[in-house]
């Protein structure tokens, strides 16, 4: 397609992109945008970030560019960092030859198909068969403006279909992670995910199971904070993706009406109201929330068939139900720890008498907990929504205010009144004061 049949502007695209396309080009390398930018710039989309690929390898990528670091064992890549901006360079991927001498050193597959090294190197046309979705195999060359579409993507673009290049199950087995961004590309890009893509998704979700959890709490962020994270968790969900990456939570969601489903939805809703505000989230809150129910039925199991009390049962508990859910997706110690404030502050949150109140807001995870007694509250009512609506006024007060809520809340509780003082009984030896 030459630049009046695609209408993508050099305007639109990172000056840092086209600085690393011209070198490799002025080097004698071929080098295109390719992927994600060049569908959105399809799209009429600002791309969040812009993917080079070309027939130079990362040894000599690295040689162009003293700002260049190499990267991946699975898929050596070259990183070349701009200050924030990174503009990541991948050489032309190959076809797999089994029968080649180094054939195990570049390139793997496990028993199920899944390829654990991928370094072959290729032609233009090999590297295009080789993507996944056919709006993503699109090369964008500033050295004459064209568009190179070798899957039909264009067509798949105008039709709002998402399609695998190939076949889908194989693709599947060679990286699982391909279901999710499948089900990722149709919520984004307001899509349907074409028949045939779609129908393995439910008989090949397990093989989920075999990615490493770093990669998957990657691939978690991109699903659910890119402001879109409610209808993504519903498709999910709908394709049967759930049950490998929160085996805890999917058992609670049978219900599309239950408590647990509700929680969940509002907790996505108000993260996607955020993102899409330009605020700030963290992975930690959605977690807490995804896992909150599953550790308190933990909880109360244990508390029953262990007889524990209710503060250490809800203790084992967390432990258990984090260690269980790092098994399918890591969370990283900087977000596990959030994740068990917000639960500890879930049950110090009701008691309020002395210095306690005061002594929560200045805790540095109120809010967080707050807001997540908030959603509690929207779901489940009654005494949550009271005390919800009881901390909503007490940190917003003004001193006089909040003392006097305390009094009533003693009063209410009748923790202000003092126990009755025992008569002593007189000694009939010595008499009463009385007689004396």
């Amino acid at each position: 397609m030459p630049r009046a049949e695609h209408g993508i502007s050099r305007e639109n695209i990172s000056d840092n992109a086209l600085k690393v396309l011209y070198r490799l080009n002025n080097a004698g390398f071929e080098a295109y945008l390719v992927g994600g930018c060049v569908r959105d710039l399809m799209l009429g989309l600002l791309p969040k970030d812009f993917d080079v690929v070309t027939n130079a390898t990362p040894e000599q990528i690295k040689g162009l560019f003293k700002n260049c670091r190499l990267i991946g064992r699975r898929f050596r890549l070259a990183h070349i960092v701009f200050g924030r901006e990174i503009i990541e360079v991948a050489t032309f991927r190959g076809h797999h030859d089994p029968a080649a001498d180094n054939a195990n050193s570049l390139g793997k597959a496990s028993e199920h198909g899944q390829l654990l090294r991928d370094n072959v190197f290729g032609s233009i046309a090999e590297d295009a068969e080789r993507r996944d979705f056919t709006f993503n195999a699109m090369y964008y060359s500033v050295a004459d403006f064209s568009v190179t579409d070798f899957a039909n993507g264009r067509q798949a673009i105008e039709q709002r279909q998402v399609e695998l290049i190939g076949n889908p199950e194989v693709r599947y087995r060679e990286d699982p992670v391909r279901m999710l961004r499948a089900v990722r590309f149709a919520v984004k890009l307001n899509m349907k995910i074409a028949p045939g893509t779609a129908d393995p998704l439910k008989p090949l979700a397990h093989l989920l199971a075999n990615i490493p959890p770093a990669r998957l709490f990657e691939e978690t962020l991109k699903l659910f904070l890119s402001g879109q994270g409610k209808d993504t968790f519903v498709a999910l969900h709908d394709y049967g993706l759930l049950e490998p990456l929160f085996p805890q939570l999917t058992p609670l969601l049978a219900d599309p009406v239950s408590k647990e489903m509700q929680f969940v939805l509002t907790v996505l809703a108000n993260t996607d109201d955020r993102v899409n505000s330009g605020m700030r989230v963290t992975p930690a809150f959605l977690y807490a929330a995804f896992l909150w129910y599953p550790l308190e039925e933990h909880a109360q199991k244990l508390q029953a068939e262990a007889g524990l009390s209710p503060h250490d049962a809800f203790n084992i508990a967390a432990g258990d139900i984090l260690h269980r859910q790092t098994q399918r997706i890591m969370i990283p110690k900087r977000f596990s720890t959030v994740i068990r404030d917000i639960w500890m502050l879930q049950h110090r949150l009701p008691r309020r008498f002395g210095r306690r109140a005061y002594q929560m807001l200045s805790h540095p995870k109120f809010r967080a907990a707050y807001d997540f007694l908030q959603v509690r509250g929207e779901t489940e009512g009654g005494k949550l929504l009271e005390l919800t609506d009881w901390w909503t006024q007490f940190q917003h007060g003004e001193p006089g205010l909040q003392k006097k809520m305390l009094t009533s809340l003693r009063q209410k509780e009748g923790s202000s009144s003092k126990p009755k003082r025992r008569r002593r009984r007189a000694d009939p030896a010595k008499g009463s004061s009385d007689a004396q």
